[in-house]
């Protein structure tokens, strides 16, 4: 589907912003029909109440859009995006007062507002169009709408249709539409290149599993994206109950994340030499399975007791970890959906992250709140190192116990990571579990738009 702007400004209708508070105002400097008009149909600019205005022929010439109080927009984001289901066809206009980061927002709620997963049903829906509003960088806005579709698309495929290969293709198609070079690992090839824990993982499936490079760019600082791309997650021998594995098909959620990052980010030909790294796997159930109490060795050498065989996006994430930090990138991000600990900590909509640097964790924080998409930093608490240290090896992948779970999988990802300029963790939920503006049920992208806001603070690019 093509999310894009309308390119006739002249043509478009205008589409009033009115908050609550200055209703009485605004109505004031509106023409008598209008006004009549709206106190008919009980227009109180109520946050997402929407209204078509008549002309003089009958047919619609303007509409408003109620913003509500600044209390009532603080509970929510990309309410804009209610806009254009409630609109007639054509293109239209934004006329009112916003800030350039709301405008930025409103126009990208209406963007992605016209997103639909129609691969096995439905039909795209038709949206009508908006102008660009003025301030806002539309070529931009477009750019990040399409990531981020992209990543809604790859995570609410299914995994009988998204296994290793088809993430694959996925990967290669978008380095195939921005010139980036690919080389992919499968098999028991990972072993001869020393990724022992991919192969562990993923070879209890007849679907091989393998580890996707891509490169693209050739100037600039080093900036590599990891993904965890468990394309479904049984829980292995440790078998998940039905419930627990009804969402498994977005536990590649953080490769769909960097996938539609990266892409966001070759659209913009930002100058950065980008590296993203995928170990695309399925945890399957096999006489091939990795088991409880094995000890495998990692790429690094550090050994691991395996004590739950479905805590095993940290094991494919730490052989990709220790390739990409051997490279020594001025910044490394890891995006993976690794724990439920970390949902029940902040909830679906926040993406928590993890870094040890405290001028990297600011400057997401304010890309974040600049580009309305939340993160919240948790703890690398030290103290809590010993209880990733079973004794009879380096490192477990599941300490007992149940407390501080996310942390404890960051500081097991951590141990991979030594030479990296900066190390961000993203584990984030990559799903969307209650329909909100712009965000249908399904896939969602999480945390990529706060780092591609921080970017240039964190590489030091041109603004």
């Amino acid at each position: 589907m093509e999310l894009a702007f309308a390119q006739d400004a002249d043509a478009a209708r205008p589409l009033h912003l009115v908050g609550s508070d200055d209703l009485e105002r605004w109505l004031g400097d509106q023409p008598e029909t209008t006004r009549t008009w709206l106190t008919a149909v009980g227009f109180t600019a109520e946050l997402g109440q929407v209204v078509a205005v008549p002309g003089a022929d009958g047919s619609c010439s303007s509409a408003v859009f109620g913003l509500g109080t600044a209390q009532a927009r603080a509970r929510g984001r990309f309410w804009l995006g209610r806009a254009p289901a409630a609109l007639p066809a054509g293109d239209w206009a934004l006329v009112g007062d916003l800030a350039p980061e709301d405008a930025a927002e409103a126009a990208l709620a209406w963007l992605l507002a016209g997103y639909r997963f129609t691969r096995y049903s439905g039909t795209p829906a038709i949206t009508p169009r908006l102008v660009v509003p003025k301030g806002v960088d539309g070529d931009r806005i477009q750019a990040i709408a399409a990531g981020e579709a992209l990543t809604r698309d790859l995570i609410n495929t299914p995994a009988s249709d998204m296994g290793p290969a088809e993430l694959e293709q996925a990967a290669f198609d978008v380095a195939a539409e921005f010139g980036a070079a690919m080389s992919v690992t499968t098999g028991d090839d990972l072993l001869e290149a020393n990724f022992p824990m991919i192969h562990a993982v993923g070879r209890a499936s007849p679907r091989a599993p393998r580890l996707i490079d891509m490169r693209w760019g050739s100037d600039g600082p080093r900036l590599t994206l990891v993904g965890k791309g468990v394309c479904f997650d049984t829980g292995g021998l440790n078998l998940k109950s039905g419930a627990s594995m009804g969402l498994m098909k977005k536990d590649m959620g953080g490769a769909a994340a960097v996938l539609g990052l990266a892409r966001m980010i070759m659209a913009l030909d930002l100058p950065v030499q980008l590296r993203v790294l995928i170990p695309a796997v399925e945890n399957a159930v096999s006489g091939a399975s990795f088991r409880p109490q094995d000890i495998l060795t990692s790429r690094k050498g550090l050994t691991v007791e395996i004590n739950n065989t479905d805590a095993e996006g940290r094991l494919v994430l730490a052989d990709a970890l220790a390739l990409a930090d051997e490279e020594k990138p001025d910044l490394l991000i890891s995006m993976a959906t690794l724990t439920g600990a970390a949902r029940v900590a902040v909830g679906p909509d926040i993406a928590p992250f993890f870094t040890r640097d405290d001028a990297a964790a600011t400057t997401l924080a304010s890309g974040a709140a600049q580009v309305r998409d939340p993160v919240w930093r948790l703890p690398l608490h030290d103290p809590y190192e010993p209880m990733i240290e079973p004794g009879v090896a380096d490192l477990d992948n599941a300490p007992k116990g149940g407390f501080a779970g996310a942390t404890t999988a960051a500081l097991f990802l951590h141990r991979f990571v030594e030479d990296a300029l900066r190390y961000v963790h993203f584990d984030i939920y990559g799903w969307q579990p209650v329909a909100a503006p712009s965000r249908p049920k399904g896939g969602v992208g999480q945390g990529t738009r706060a780092v591609l806001a921080a970017l240039p603070s964190l590489l030091d690019l041109p603004a």
